[in-house]
């Protein structure tokens, strides 16, 4: 299966009054088509950065390089903005994190959804209009004809994010990157938009990067996962190696925060991470996670180089870990990817 999106090195630097801010750090990651690969990682890791990276979405005052950043061919590191302009929305679509504030309140449904189409493909306001009442229906919004007319503030939080899912499917694209689309949803309709994102994906063979921090999700809907801590990919590979034989302290970590079915008893005490987040401007030598790990070692304070097991599975750790047992068998966490 073809990659459609291959990264290596890429890094995001935005300068300070205090310094430069080290965002993402050189991190790889490829995705196929028809693959979820997820990303995972606190806040402040550089998760939504490295997705407007690919973008070409930055903030003005961010340097973006990569040694390789391609799309099907298509060298991003180089692309113009013209080029890129072509591309977003149609090839490449993104879900922003916060529906409530990602629609244009000065204009309707309808208008919004079939910008885009009428952008990119040559198709009449007829066939555009038709085209997005189609895909309100396929996500599940019912009277998709009247919501056309709506603004955004008459539509409820999940509508929106129904909404700005259909948007970013209006060109079948090859690449869709949904940036925490369940962020400020109830449960239910977390558990819906997952299972239409999942369908879409397969019904379309589209790729997907799915940003989230929680794990539950990932071992429902990846394929692949990458953690990220403090701008870096700690740890990358499929979903059973990452769950079952976690290599990075940190995966460790956020594995051991989550409740197992039929182990975790009622008001047990469950895992945590202690400290916070280092500031990432200025140089950061060694691993960012030392300061908050368990088993830092002297040799943590140098650099770590990348570690790669026979299968793949990628991570930056001096030590070197089995399988954590503790959770090995968690139904919870051995979901098969694709069941939503």
């Amino acid at each position: 299966m073809e990659n459609i999106l291959s990264v290596r090195g890429l890094k995001v630097d935005i300068p300070l009054a205090a310094g430069t801010l080290h965002a993402v750090r050189g991190i790889d990651f490829e995705v196929r088509r028809g693959e979820t690969l997820c990303v995972v990682g606190e806040s402040g890791s550089g998760k939504s950065l490295t997705s407007l990276a690919i973008m070409g979405l930055l903030p003005k005052q961010a340097q973006r390089s990569a040694d390789r950043l391609d799309f099907a061919g298509v060298d991003l590191q180089h692309a113009s903005n013209r080029d890129m302009r072509k591309l977003r929305g149609d090839r490449i679509s993104m879900i922003f994190q916060e529906p409530m504030t990602s629609l244009n309140p000065a204009y309707t449904i309808g208008d919004q959804l079939t910008e885009a189409l009428l952008l990119h493909r040559k198709v009449g306001k007829a066939a555009a209009r038709n085209r997005a009442i189609e895909l309100l229906e396929k996500v599940g919004i019912t009277a998709a004809a009247s919501r056309m007319k709506q603004y955004p503030h008459q539509l409820s939080g999940g509508l929106r994010q129904r909404v700005m899912i259909a948007m970013a499917l209006m060109c079948e694209p090859d690449l869709i990157i949904a940036d925490e689309p369940t962020t400020a949803l109830d449960v239910t309709i977390q558990a819906q938009i997952l299972r239409l994102l999942k369908d879409l994906q397969r019904e379309l063979n589209m790729a997907m990067i799915l940003i989230t921090h929680d794990l539950g999700v990932v071992a429902r809907v990846a394929d692949k996962v990458a953690i990220m801590y403090a701008g870096e990919m700690v740890e990358a590979g499929t979903v059973n190696e990452v769950f079952t034989e976690p290599r990075h302290p940190y995966t460790r970590g956020l594995l051991r925060c989550i409740p197992v079915p039929g182990r975790t008893k009622a008001g047990e005490h469950l895992g945590s991470i202690p400290g916070i987040v280092p500031s990432l401007i200025g140089n950061m030598p060694g691993c960012a996670f030392r300061s908050r790990c368990d088993e830092a070692i002297p040799a943590c304070a140098a650099d770590i180089p990348k570690r790669l097991s026979s299968s793949g599975h990628l991570y930056r750790c001096v030590h070197d870990y089995g399988p954590l047992s503790s959770l090995s068998s968690s139904s919870g966490l051995q979901a098969k990817s694709g069941e939503a």
